[in-house]
Order: structure tokens, then C-alpha cells, then sequence
């Protein structure tokens, strides 16, 4: 087996293959170049997303030549896979601004250097509006739809799934984009391999199929595990909602405590999968006498380290030692002012502080003994807060084990 293969196989990335036998030969003959695609509908990735770009961070280091391919053309449809509903239509201003916010955190974890470092394969970002925005529709549809087959794209499951719920015609159409882009970045740049998540699987195989089609050689698809927490929910999910890589929408320090908290069950294979540790470093954590929090700490460090940089890394640990006990400088800790005045009921001050959703629900929160103030649990949902309850001006609450916020009294 070739070695960058092996390493994402040994790290748990790898689901499917069209062809792993041939593309370990092709991959030991010469440097591949291989894409992914991302989705600009929103502005900001999530942590569920990046699992193909971690891998194609380590097929990277061995010298393959990675394409981020940011979807500012598909994006104004939007991929039907795994969907329950079609997406909302969003202007193209809009697509453009967060394709250029999401090429700069996939950079976070893939190299875009002009000159990469040594042993690197070249890495590009390419946005595929560059070639689809300017179509002329009944020439592609002369040129390339001619070479699909109804009867077969109905059976991909990702479509079966949504025609049973209702799948818009635009919608049908991505497949055959999706198609198109690896066709054209096999055209311009040579590319001969796709990744991605399992769900893209149909897309991808259509997408070989269309190269060869057009006179192409063989090309490759492999897909990727669905990544799933110990409690089988989805990844990237939070009691404050998706886990965005994105600082203004989810703090380094949410971020941090949101990978210092997962289930122990699920440490190991997430360092293996959203570190770039060595895989011999990460079996020192495997040792049954070590204890388990070592790794998730050691998780949580080295991934808000890559998304955020070392100096957010070191103040999200410096905060987390504040907030349990540790004495170390509180100004590291997420921080709001509020505005106490004559008083302030406790709900709409944990509410302010944005450490509950609804006000109903830090109401059963203190009713479960779940709300602290500094070391002082509140059990009267009617308390009143006042400038003399801060020490020094600030207070530390906390909503449940996990959630901290230092508030400035004004």
C-alpha cells in the first residue's frame, strides 16, 4: 500500500475506493493531484466539515498536490447530499464573501504556499464559479449532460433520499456540475483523484465516469468516514450550536473547551483524526495507566492550535485553568460587561452573559442547581444581582460544569 494512503487508513479517515489498488500504484509512480470541495453557503466551516481537509493535510506532507475547491458556482444551487431540504437561494455577493472567508480557515490546516515546505506537494485554491457562472447552457448540456444517464443518477442514494421528500430540478442539475468540476480540473490542472465525505460518493463516481467519457484516463474517487461522537450524534455539534471555525461566531475558548470535553471514548480517534500528531506520539496516550484527560487535553490544545494559532491555544488554556480553580489570569477567560444598575434579576444576567439560549431554560438550570456565581450556587430564580455581589468588579458565572463567563460590572 502506498504510504499516504496507509497513513490516512492507520489515522481512520478512509471509508470507500473506486479503485485503492490502482491509485497506491499510481500514487508510488508520481505525485497525484487531488481536490475537495467545500460549500460557501454559509460563512464559516464547522468542525464536521474539515475531516477531508485533515486528510488531505497528510497527503499533502507526502508530496501529492492538494485543490481546495470552493464552490462560488455550485454553491448558488446547493448540493442536494445529505440534505433534507433544498437550501435557501443567496445572492451571489453574498457566496463570494464567505468563499473568501472559508479559503482562508481551510489554510489553518492545508498549505497554500507559492512555495510550500520541502517534501510538500503545491496546494491551490480554485473556486469553480470561475468556469460554471459564464455557461452557456445549451452548450453544456450538448457537450456534457448528453453523457448522463437519468435511469443512473436516480439511484444514487443521496438522490433517492430526497425524492421522497421533494427534490427541485436545480438541485438534480449538481450532479452534473460536480461532474464537470473534476473534469475541469482534470483539463487544467491534471488532477486525477477526488475526496470526501461517504455522502458525495454517487457525485464522484459520476465524475469518473464523465472524464473517461470525455477521453480522459482513469481517475480515482475515495470517501470518507462519517465522523460520529460516542454518544452517536454527528459531529461538530454543541449545546451553543455548530462548532464553527470561525472566532467572531464560536470563541478559541469554546472552541478549546468544546474538544477538552468529548467522551473518552472518542479522544484517541480524534487526535488521530484532527491533530497532526504522529501516530507514535499518540500511542503514548493509549497507555491504560495514563490518564484520559491527558489526551483530550493534549486534543484540545493541538487542534485550537492549528484553527486558531498557538497564542489563542495558550489563552484558552490559561482560561480554563482560571475558570476551574487553577489561579491563573482571568483576563484569558471569555469576558462580557453588563450593566448592573440598581440590580439586575439573575436570569437576565446569565441570559446577557449568553450562557442559555432562552431565559426558560436558565430558569430549570438554576432549578437543577446548575447556575454559580463565583463559588455560590443560585437557587432563587427571583435574585437579584448587585454591584456588591462583584469582587473587585467582576464575577465569574457558570451555567452547568462545562460553561464559564467572566463578567465586568459596569
Amino acid at each position: 500500500m502506498n504510504k499516504a494512503l496507509q497513513v490516512l487508513i492507520d489515522r481512520g479517515f478512509v471509508k470507500d475506493c473506486t479503485n485503492l489498488e490502482g491509485l497506491s500504484d499510481l500514487m508510488d509512480k508520481e505525485p497525484v493531484t487531488f481536490y475537495c470541495g467545500t460549500d460557501p453557503t454559509g460563512p464559516s466551516l464547522h468542525v464536521g466539515h474539515i475531516v477531508p481537509f485533515f486528510a488531505m493535510h497528510h497527503l499533502q506532507q507526502h508530496g501529492h498536490k492538494p485543490i481546495a475547491l470552493v464552490g462560488g458556482g455550485t454553491g448558488l444551487i446547493g448540493d442536494p447530499s445529505g440534505k433534507t431540504e433544498m437550501r435557501k437561494i443567496l445572492p451571489p455577493e453574498t457566496i463570494a464573501a464567505n468563499a473568501e472567508r472559508i479559503a482562508k480557515q481551510l489554510a489553518k490546516v492545508v498549505n497554500f504556499d507559492e512555495v510550500p515546505p520541502a517534501g510538500y506537494g503545491k496546494g491551490v485554491i480554485a473556486n469553480n464559479a470561475d468556469w460554471l457562472v459564464g455557461l452557456n447552457y445549451i452548450e453544456f448540456l450538448r457537450d456534457v449532460g448528453r453523457y448522463f444517464s437519468v435511469n443512473r443518477m436516480l439511484t444514487f442514494e443521496g438522490v433517492k433520499q430526497r425524492l421522497e421528500r421533494g427534490l427541485s430540478f436545480i438541485e438534480f442539475n449538481y450532479q452534473l456540475l460536480q461532474s464537470y468540476d473534476f473534469y475541469k480540473l482534470y483539463s487544467n490542472y491534471g488532477n486525477r483523484l477526488q475526496i470526501g465525505g461517504a455522502d458525495q460518493w454517487g457525485n464522484i463516481v459520476a465524475g469518473i465516469d464523465l472524464i473517461q467519457r470525455m477521453g480522459g484516463p482513469e481517475c480515482y474517487g475515495l470517501t470518507f468516514n462519517l465522523i460520529m461522537r460516542a454518544d452517536g450524534k454527528k459531529m461538530g455539534k454543541s449545546e451553543q450550536g455548530a462548532v464553527f471555525l470561525d472566532p467572531e461566531l464560536y470563541t478559541p475558548y469554546d472552541f478549546y473547551q468544546y474538544w477538552r470535553n468529548v467522551a473518552d471514548a472518542d479522544a484517541i480517534k480524534f487526535m488521530k483524526l484532527f491533530t497532526f500528531m504522529e501516530l507514535d506520539e499518540i500511542a503514548e496516550y493509549e497507555d491504560p495507566a495514563r490518564n484520559i484527560n491527558d489526551a483530550k487535553a493534549r486534543l484540545a490544545y493541538e487542534i485550537t492550535k492549528i484553527i486558531h494559532g498557538q497564542e489563542q491555544a495558550d489563552k484558552a488554556v490559561a482560561a480554563a485553568k482560571a475558570a476551574f480553580g487553577g489561579g491563573a489570569d482571568k483576563s484569558a477567560m471569555p469576558t462580557v460587561e453588563v450593566e448592573l444598575g440598581e440590580g439586575k434579576g439573575v436570569i437576565d444576567l446569565f441570559f446577557e452573559a449568553k450562557l442559555g439560549n432562552t431565559k426558560s431554560d436558565i430558569r430549570r438550570l438554576i432549578e437543577g442547581g446548575g447556575c454559580f456565581i463565583d463559588d455560590n450556587k443560585v437557587t432563587d430564580v427571583k435574585a437579584v444581582v448587585t454591584k456588591t455581589d462583584a469582587k473587585d468588579g467582576e464575577m465569574i458565572l457558570r451555567a452547568g460544569k462545562k460553561r464559564y463567563m467572566r463578567v465586568l460590572v459596569k
